[in-house]
């Protein structure tokens, strides 16, 4: 898996006019390949009456799945410029289409190209970015007496409470980097005088 990946931190919309066309680039999360299939679906029945509906996207935090459509432009000059702008700023699950208004003046195949990776280079600085980063998930168990201090001690410290359930014991399941794992163990022993139970889970990715 991935250490890390970038992603918009928003759903988002910008317009920008090239030699009187104009070319709106709405971009939005996709956790899936079918989210970013309908949004394109989506996007392309609000602009109907639009020249071209191009588009791109990459799924996977490894970009595993990268897809791409000229919608009628000349081949390679509006799919392919807008991947390799999502790629080149390390966009992951994410979708980009671009909806061009024809202004009636023909920008060529290096114009072309420009106009849609540029439009979507405008669009994530408009719309903006965020990193989400791999972690280890793991859960602490504490006795009730405990369980209090304990989550304020995690908040404190910086680290993640993704969720407490109580039973017999309080569990606390956290998020920690791979490479804090020892250290935390280490201090959730100090913490509770060697109270407390820590056992690790699965992988997940969460914001930075």
């Amino acid at each position: 898996m991935q250490d890390e990946y970038r992603t918009v931190a928003r759903a988002g919309t910008h317009e920008t006019e090239i030699n009187r066309s104009r070319f709106l680039c709405a971009l939005a999360p996709a956790a899936t390949e079918r989210e970013a299939q309908e949004f394109v679906a989506a996007v392309r029945k609000e602009h109907a009456d639009a020249t071209h509906n191009c588009w791109a996207y990459v799924i996977g935090a490894d970009a595993s799945v990268q897809k791409a459509s000229d919608d009628g432009e000349p081949g390679g000059t509006a799919g392919l410029p807008m991947l390799q702008m999502l790629l080149r700023r390390d966009m992951r699950y994410v979708v980009a289409v671009v909806t061009r208004y024809y202004g009636g003046v023909k920008l060529g195949a290096g114009g072309l190209i420009r106009a849609y990776g540029g439009a979507v280079g405008e669009a994530l600085d408009t719309v903006g970015t965020r990193t989400r980063r791999r972690y280890r998930l793991a859960t602490v168990t504490v006795d009730h007496q405990r369980a209090g201090k304990v989550q304020n001690d995690l908040r404190s410290t910086g680290r993640e409470v993704r969720d407490v359930r109580y039973g017999e014991t309080v569990a606390i399941e956290i998020a920690l980097p791979d490479a804090d794992v020892a250290a935390f163990r280490g201090w959730l022993a100090d913490a509770t005088a060697g109270t407390a139970g820590f056992e690790l889970g699965g992988e997940a990715y969460g914001d930075v």
